[in-house]
């Protein structure tokens, strides 16, 4: 026995519970779980880790020295949970990254219940997932239909307004603008919900994914632990058959000394199998001991349970070796490992939701943000909600509204009183006009306020080729002395022709340039401190033009132009009206568009894009026809979007239809 190597000292203290303790009893027991893939006893499990393992932890035969160190490992659970400790420090390298909390993980490793304890942690943080993007996905849904809802009902009261008789001019402005803000913030709403989707739908695929990751770890720790307690098992039916082969042995050697079986009691181990039970057995196996007392037929049977004997030790020994290196396997790697991933996969999905919902946080935030720049915006980026209705000049739209009315029905017969008549029918003649008793005080044209000039050399409401023809010129001197002035000083302002000026500084200037056009010095500063005041004394020369712009005769082949869908066609079409026009409105157009165009140049600053500035100009150039054009007095205003449609596609190809190649290469 002497040759049996590491247990020949246990072996011949003669003390059993030395292979009782280093069998692992008084550990403490295992938790199983669901499911398990059952490994042959005493098999090692194969470990998916890519980390190498040391000579002295695989499953073949230690040495004396570690034997003994695992032989004390085994009294008591305190000791064993010391050697795990100091096993994961010495493996931190291999084992733990440098960003893992180490100390956290030690804890882990000392409790028993450190891997149903991540188990469980993780179900609640995935319920919370799941709530969390439950509620970013409901959330979207309402950000959605409301951002549509608002779309739909900002455009579809802008045409529902277009096609109705209401109010034209500053008003019209200040509520394309309302609406317009309104359709901002419904696009907000829905870049909102759209992102509020993303969230929701990587939330859940995270939860997928650990779900998934959790399965394979709890089903790879089951696993271990299925094996290592299928080997302890092995371990203990081992002992159990050494126990009984050494019982048997100690019976032959009893009767080979000459005692009767009567007379001595064999005295059972500690923790084995009672000592009668065992004797008996082998008794009845073999029948070994009824035998005669025949010298040589003791000797057989007692080389013969010798032999046995020595296989059983090998193969207990075997077992005990296989059982250990498994234990040390599972509690100084694979357990650490195990609780390492589960961990892993706890802080992910904490951080991931934790991570959305400061994402939620800071969208939430920059979505009320938005509606606010949008409400208020920065003074360089135009009108907000408030500053676009406070645009509305009512006395401004009224005066408009008066003066085409005026017009639209001079040719129709009077259906009130006459105001004037023959003096044989009674009527008395005109009484002289007078302004009443007014302190006197000279302008600096040198005209008195208190006394109407008549104009040598009208500008306002003659008709356009009649002014061209007496000044012998080929633009309007008031087109080219305004629009000179209004890009001198007025390119950087916000809101350039869409804002009305003061009334009493409009009128003045206005008479001013009627009476004598050449000696207004529009650089003073009365008149470049406002640049609105010279902005609605233009748009006044236009709107009184006897016939507009671009005529009453093609104004129906204008709109006609206008109602094609096809940009590309109404552009041309558009185009060939422009061409029909007659020489002094041509060369007009095409200065002042060409203006227009300048002016959008800078919409940065001014607020003033292509739409804006037809919405302007397009009532202004097609002027209100008579209602013998029409066939109704209204009919101008009925066709207020297609000429807005007119303006703005002309300005967008405004280099298409009055620019040559040859004047563009200059």
């Amino acid at each position: 026995m002497a040759d049996d190597g590491y247990l020949s000292s246990a072996w011949e203290s003669g003390d059993p519970s030395e292979f009782q303790n280093s069998a692992g009893h008084g550990r403490p027991q295992l938790r199983t779980f669901d499911s398990a893939e059952p490994s042959s006893a005493g098999a090692r499990v194969d470990s998916p880790s890519p980390i190498p393992r040391a000579s002295v932890d695989s499953a073949g035969g230690p040495s004396t020295s570690r034997w003994q160190d695992t032989e004390s490992v085994g009294t008591g659970a305190a000791e064993r949970h010391d050697t795990i400790l100091g096993s994961v420090q010495s493996e931190v390298p291999t084992l733990v990254e440098p960003t893992f909390d180490e100390n956290m993980l030690r804890a882990l490793c000392e409790l028993d219940c450190g891997v149903p304890l991540l188990l469980d942690r993780i179900k609640q943080s995935m319920v919370s997932c799941r709530e969390a993007a439950t509620y970013f996905k409901k959330r979207a849904v309402m950000e959605e239909e409301y951002g549509k809802n608002m779309q739909k009902h900002a455009r579809s009261t802008a045409e529902i307004y277009s096609m109705n008789d209401g109010k034209a001019g500053s008003f019209v402005s200040a509520w394309h603008g309302t609406l317009r803000v309104h359709e901002l913030m419904a696009e907000n709403r829905l870049r909102f919900a759209h992102r509020l989707n993303e969230m929701s739908e990587e939330l859940s695929n995270l939860t997928k994914e650990v779900d998934k990751n959790r399965k394979q770890t709890k089903e790879l720790a089951t696993r271990y632990e299925r094996a290592l307690q299928e080997s302890e098992s092995t371990t203990e039916k081992c002992k159990n058959r050494l126990d009984i082969t050494s019982e048997e042995l100690e019976r032959l050697l009893l009767q080979k000394e000459g005692e009767s079986l009567k007379d001595n009691v064999v005295q059972g181990r500690p923790g084995g199998a009672g000592g009668k039970r065992a004797i008996g057995k082998a008794v009845a196996k073999g029948g070994l001991l009824l035998k005669g007392k025949n010298p040589g037929n003791i000797q057989r049977q007692e080389d013969d349970i010798r032999s046995r004997m020595s296989v059983a030790s090998d193969v207990y020994r075997k077992a005990v070796t296989d059982t250990q290196a498994m234990r040390q396997e599972y509690f100084n790697f694979q357990l650490p490992r195990i609780l390492r991933s589960l961990k892993e996969c706890a802080d992910e999905i904490d951080l991931g939701t934790q991570y959305h919902l400061t994402r939620y946080a800071f969208l939430f935030e920059s979505i009320v943000l938005g509606d606010g720049s949008i409400l208020v915006p920065p003074r360089e980026e135009g009108l907000g909600l408030k500053a676009s209705i406070e645009t509305i000049d009512n006395r401004g739209d009224f005066r408009t509204y008066m003066q085409n009315y005026a017009y639209a029905r001079g040719g129709t017969a009077a259906r009130g009183p006459r105001r004037e008549g023959p003096t044989e029918e009674g009527f008395l003649p005109p009484l002289p006009r007078h302004e009443g008793d007014k302190t006197t005080h000279h302008s600096p044209n040198g005209v008195k306020p208190g006394v109407q000039q008549i104009p040598t050399r009208p500008t306002f409401g003659v008709d356009l080729a009649e002014q061209m023809a007496r000044d012998k010129v080929e633009l309007p001197p008031i087109l080219i002395k305004c629009c000179e002035a209004i890009e001198k000083y007025g390119m950087q302002t916000q809101g350039i022709y869409r804002i009305s000026g003061m009334t009493s500084k409009v009128a003045k200037l206005r008479q001013q340039l009627d009476n004598d056009l050449d000696t207004v010095d529009l650089d003073a500063p009365e008149w470049s401190g406002d640049i609105n005041n010279v902005t609605s004394v233009l748009k006044g020369w236009l709107r009184d033009l006897p016939d507009p712009l671009l005529t009453f005769s093609l104004h129906q082949g204008f709109i006609d132009a206008a109602k094609i869908e096809n940009d590309r066609l109404r552009h041309i079409r558009l185009h060939e009206r422009v061409n029909e026009l007659p020489d002094p409105n041509y060369a007009t157009l095409k200065y002042f568009l060409g203006h227009l165009y300048r002016i959008n140049q800078n919409a940065a600053v001014n607020a003033m894009s292509m739409q804006n500035l037809a919405i302007v100009f397009g009532p202004t150039l097609f002027g209100l026809p008579p209602a013998s054009h029409q066939g109704q007095a209204n009919g101008g205003m009925a066709d207020a979007t297609l000429q807005n449609m007119a303006i703005e596609t002309i300005l967008n190809h405004y280099t298409d239809i009055f620019v040559d190649e040859s004047d563009a290469g200059s």
